[in-house]
C-alpha cells in the first residue's frame, strides 16, 4: 500500500497516515496484515495441535495453510452484522473459504489469542523497523558531525550568546540521545514476550480439557507457536490477556524517541533563524504564500 493508495477523498483522512508514514508502517498496519496474522495464527494452532495428537487432519492444516491472503471482507463483515463480533465473523468468513477445517479453527482459543498474539507481533515488527531508522539516522549523524568536528560556531545558553563550540559537537548532542532511544528500544525488544494460547482467564482451562489434563504438551504447543512468529518466550502468568503493562512501555519508549527528533528540529528551528544551520530547500520548494523569499522551517 502506498500513501497515494491510503486516502480516500471522500472521507476523513490523518495526515499521520497520508503525510508521514512510511509505507513499510502503513502496510503493516494494514487490515491486510492485521488479519492475514490472524489467520497465521490459527493455522499455527491447527498444526501445533495436529502435530500433539489432536483429531486435526494434515489435510485440514494444509487448507488453512492456502487460505491465508484469500480473506473476503465483505463475507466477514455481513456475518459481523449479524453476530456482533468481529473475530468470530472472521473465524466464519475463514472457515467459508477452508471448509474441511471449518470445525477446528480457533479449537480452544478465547479471541485474544488473536487479537492480542497479533498485536504483539504488530508491534515488534513495527519496532524491528523503527530501529533500523535510528540506525540510519545515527549513521547520517555521525556522517555530519564528522565532516563539521572542526567547524566553528557560536554556543548559547537560555538561547544567549555563550562561548563557542564546533557545529560537529552540537550534532553529537542529538546523536547521544539517539543512541539512548537505541539501548531503550533494545531492551524493550530484547524482554518482549508472546501471549500464548492461554484460554479465556489465563488458566489453559480449555486447552487441559482437549489434552487430557496433560501439561507438557500444553506448554510445547505455546512453545511452538511463539517460536513460529519469532519470540523465544510467552509471558509465564498473564489473564485472557497480554499485561497493558507492555502498552505503556512502547508508549514510553516511542515518547522518548520523539523527545529526541523534537529537540533536534527545534535546535535546528532556531539556528535557522540565526543561520547557522538550514534545512534543505529543494528548487521548486514554496516557503510561503505570500513571500516566496521565505524559507521556513
Amino acid at each position: 500500500m502506498s500513501r497515494e493508495e491510503a486516502v480516500s477523498h471522500d472521507m476523513y483522512n490523518s495526515p499521520l497516515a497520508s503525510r508521514y508514514a512510511s509505507e513499510y508502517m502503513l502496510h503493516l498496519f494494514s487490515d491486510d496484515s492485521r488479519y492475514q496474522t490472524w489467520r497465521r495464527l490459527w493455522a499455527a494452532l491447527a498444526r501445533a495441535q495436529h502435530q500433539l495428537g489432536l483429531p486435526i487432519t494434515g489435510e485440514q492444516v494444509s487448507q488453512l495453510e492456502a487460505h491465508i491472503t484469500d480473506i473476503d471482507y465483505e463475507e466477514a463483515a455481513r456475518r459481523e452484522r449479524q453476530v456482533r463480533h468481529d473475530v468470530m465473523a472472521h473465524v466464519y468468513a475463514y472457515g467459508k473459504a477452508a471448509p474441511s477445517a471449518a470445525g477446528i479453527i480457533h479449537l480452544g482459543a478465547t479471541s485474544c489469542y488473536v487479537t492480542d498474539n497479533a498485536d504483539l507481533i504488530l508491534y515488534r515488527n513495527g519496532l524491528v523497523y523503527l530501529r533500523t531508522q535510528l540506525l540510519a539516522v545515527l549513521g547520517n549523524l555521525a556522517a555530519f558531525a564528522e565532516k563539521y568536528a572542526a567547524t566553528p560556531t557560536l554556543g548559547y545558553t537560555h538561547y544567549q550568546p555563550a562561548q563557542p563550540v564546533t557545529v560537529g559537537k552540537r550534532a553529537t548532542l542529538w546523536m547521544q540521545d539517539f543512541l539512548a532511544d537505541v539501548e531503550e528500544l533494545d531492551h524493550l525488544l530484547s524482554t518482549l514476550r508472546f501471549l500464548g494460547c492461554r484460554g479465556t482467564t489465563g488458566t489453559e482451562a480449555s486447552f487441559m480439557e482437549l489434552f487430557d489434563g496433560d501439561e507438557e504438551k500444553i506448554d510445547e504447543m505455546n512453545r511452538r507457536i511463539a517460536a513460529e512468529f519469532g519470540f523465544s518466550d510467552c509471558f509465564p502468568v498473564c489473564g485472557q490477556t497480554y499485561p497493558r503493562k507492555v502498552d505503556s512501555r512502547i508508549l514510553g519508549c516511542l515518547s522518548g524517541i520523539a523527545q529526541s527528533a523534537y529537540r533536534m528540529a527545534n535546535d535546528i528551528r532556531l539556528l535557522q533563524h540565526d543561520r547557522q544551520l538550514e534545512e534543505p530547500f529543494e528548487e521548486e520548494q514554496i516557503g510561503s504564500s505570500a513571500m516566496a523569499y521565505k524559507r521556513n522551517p
